[in-house]
């Protein structure tokens, strides 16, 4: 089984078609059970009536945040075992690139695989200023400290991923924000985790407006959040290890 979770706070323009993207992309795949969840970050518009009228089940998640958002539709989720994939609401991932990122996985070559921009950047897949400085940042800083902390090559912090349901168990997620990304690859680099990229298409986000990138503010504020997650992930255990 597999399930998809989409966090969403006010994407009431782009929620719909994302879902329908989804649903279309994974009927093509041979074999797979799907469920759609949107976890509805606080939204004030219409982002929880139009998630329904798609055909997703949507969640109440509080409080806000992208890793609260998260946590809260897998704590719903009737499904535990399988594959998890996770996904943006605002329209800039390309659904179209589902099974690429799920191959690996179904195939049991990966544990986590991450949809890479960047890698997608050098094949002309991700549109004029799609990735911002912020993500541009992000990425260089991570890929930095993960390949000089376990050995870790990766290119990007792409939401866009899949992962299996026992792997993400073994990495005790916890992040309340922005940090999820991050926490998630720099844990699963510390257990071992066989972790792959593969390039997807990126475009300009569909509607609404970016929580944290494009400003200054938001590039101090992603800045720091990547590094206290990373020195957070130094000192943590797993708890069958404490």
């Amino acid at each position: 089984m597999l399930t998809v979770i989409v966090p969403a706070l006010n994407e009431e323009a782009t929620i719909g078609s994302v879902i329908q993207g989804l649903q279309h992309a994974l009927e093509k795949i041979k074999g797979v059970k799907f469920q759609v969840l949107v976890a509805d970050n606080g939204s004030e518009d219409a982002t929880a009536a139009r998630a329904k009228a798609a055909g997703a089940r949507v969640v109440a998640a509080r409080p806000k945040g992208y890793g609260s958002a998260c946590l809260a539709a897998l704590a719903c989720n009737p499904f535990p075992e399988g594959l998890i994939c996770f996904v943006d609401g605002d329209g800039a991932d390309d659904p179209s690139d589902l099974e690429s990122i799920l191959r690996p996985l179904l195939e049991g070559e990966a544990d986590l695989v991450i949809g890479s921009r960047m890698l997608g950047m050098e094949r002309g897949w991700v549109a004029p200023g799609a990735l911002t400085p912020v993500q541009a940042f992000g990425n260089r800083l991570t890929a930095f400290l993960l390949e000089k902390t376990w050995g870790t090559a990766c290119t990007d912090l792409g939401p866009f991923r899949a992962i299996k349901a026992s792997a993400l168990a073994r990495l005790e997620m916890d992040d309340p924000n922005w940090g999820w990304t991050v926490q998630m690859q720099a844990r699963a680099a510390r257990m071992g985790l066989s972790v792959h990229e593969v390039p997807v298409h990126y475009r300009v986000r569909q509607g609404g407006t970016s929580k944290i990138s494009g400003t200054v503010r938001g590039s101090i504020a992603a800045g720091t959040v990547i590094l206290k997650t990373y020195l957070t992930s130094l000192f943590w255990r797993p708890r069958a290890q404490k």
